[in-house]
């Protein structure tokens, strides 16, 4: 499991973390003022520290209200839209969760707070390898990372309790329905390569349900069952 040590210790911290400030701030003005309300992930948000995994030359941004490249022509998504999707999810203590695209691992990391065990699949090699060695240093055992085809979901740890995309697809792609549990949500941006809109899928034992949420921007889910290249 992640160590106890990154959570919880938001008054101890501070004297010694330097970056202290700007989480506190992010979780107050880009999150409770515009409207988040579940504490976990408000928690999570103030806990996890966002500047290791920015790179280098982008870390004094770490904190900015906006989206930021994490290269590989890739980003590491707005925190604000980062708590609307795990809002819609509700990733619970006993959730066994699937992520797509692992990007950076800042998400996954939260995911690691916010649930049992997940399991984040990322396409391009240096990104898995990368937000590999930053979960492991930061001692989220209970994160695996999967370099693979996240539009293929990860068969063998199915069914997954709440599935979470973090790269924009035509459609939920088949595969990551067939994963999600009874009873299961799924979060994904859905729509054109250019615009999307962030949809809840409900699984229920007579079928499922969307519900359209914000709309968004985010970059082309790459595999069997996302966009081509151009």
């Amino acid at each position: 499991m992640r160590r106890e040590t990154t959570r919880g210790n938001e008054g101890g911290r501070a004297a010694h973390d330097p970056w202290a400030e700007q989480r506190r701030a992010m979780v107050q003005r880009q999150l409770r003022d515009r409207g988040i309300r579940n504490e976990r992930v408000l928690e999570a948000m103030g806990r996890v520290p966002r500047e290791k995994f920015v790179p280098e030359e982008s870390r004094a941004q770490a904190y900015a209200d906006r989206a930021l490249p994490v290269g590989e022509g890739q980003t590491i998504s707005q925190p604000y839209m980062v708590a609307v999707m795990l809002e819609m999810l509700d990733p619970r203590p006993e959730n066994r969760v699937l992520e797509i695209g692992a990007g950076s691992g800042y998400q996954a990391a939260l995911l690691g707070e916010l649930a049992g065990e997940v399991y984040t699949v990322e396409i391009v090699e240096p990104l898995a390898r990368r937000a590999e060695a930053i979960l492991r240093e930061l001692g989220y055992d209970n994160v695996h990372v999967i370099y693979g085809d996240g539009s293929l979901g990860y068969p063998p740890r199915a069914p997954y309790d709440r599935i979470i995309v973090a790269a924009a697809a035509p459609q939920v792609p088949p595969p990551l329905r067939e994963q999600l549990a009874v009873g299961g949500r799924l979060v994904a941006p859905v729509g054109s390569r250019y615009a999307q809109r962030c949809i809840l899928l409900e699984r229920r034992a007579e079928g499922s349900a969307e519900t359209g949420g914000l709309e968004c921007v985010f970059v082309p889910l790459r595999g069997e069952h996302g966009w081509r290249e151009e």
